[in-house]
């Protein structure tokens, strides 16, 4: 199954490279971003679209009009979040005319939800829920934060599991639906790369655990975080 996945991935790459790239695209740029955003919608079935990405006359800030945006060329813009799609066409004609542009989920639904902290708070619940016996699925790092993909949930569900809760710090953030989530290879809005701390499994037959089985680790070591967890780091 891998190897008919992986023939499958190949013949659209090869199909969309040999569109004519767009004055923006510098000369041996890495399809690596085409690549991601191909395979997450065409193997995984997980809705994408272009990332905003960062100003081409300064590319420490934002492409967006916001001159204090505070995820510098990690958002939605043109096109908005409602854009995402699973359309391999689609996909290509975005990035091979803007193939730096980073790759956004677009959460909930069907797709994948998630959970984000700040990592130093994300790494030592990971090991907790390890001790645990917990089954993890996928989970996202930046150098400040990293997301754990749970299944998708709906905002009600969400709200009655933190209404039972004493305290939920503010460092955490929940993807859920009508949200975004930044995924590898994409340029981290607070420097670096993305990656994979954990990376899927092949295909589209993905565990991800219930947001249940996460929250109380995710709330511990978040509260245990300096300050209190309640600094939002980007």
């Amino acid at each position: 199954m891998r190897e008919i996945l992986g023939r499958r991935l190949q013949r659209l790459r090869d199909r969309f490279r040999s569109l004519r790239p767009s004055p923006e695209r510098p000369a041996g740029a890495a399809p690596a971003l085409l690549d991601a955003a191909l395979e997450c919608a065409t193997v995984r079935q997980w809705p994408v679209l272009p990332g905003v990405g960062r100003s081409a006359a300064d590319g420490s800030r934002c492409a967006c009009p916001d001159p204090d945006c505070v995820v510098p060329g990690a958002h939605p813009f043109d096109p908005g979040l409602l854009a995402a799609t699973t359309d391999p066409r689609m996909v290509a004609w975005w990035w091979t005319r803007r193939p730096a542009a980073p790759v956004l989920l677009a959460t909930g639904g069907t797709a994948p939800c998630a959970v984000s902290l700040p990592a130093g708070a994300a790494a030592r619940a990971l090991v907790r829920l390890d001790a645990q016996g917990l089954r993890l699925g996928p989970v996202v790092a930046t150098p400040t934060r990293w997301s754990v993909l749970v299944a998708p949930y709906s905002l009600e569900r969400l709200g009655e599991l933190l209404y039972a809760k004493n305290h939920v710090p503010s460092s955490l953030r929940f993807h859920g639906e009508g949200g975004y989530l930044l995924l590898p290879p994409s340029a981290a809005s607070s420097g670096g790369r993305v990656r994979w701390e954990r990376e899927p499994g092949a295909g589209s037959d993905l565990w991800l655990p219930e947001v249940e089985a996460v929250v109380d680790a995710l709330v511990e070591a978040s509260s245990g975080a300096p300050g209190g967890g309640s600094r939002l780091a980007y």
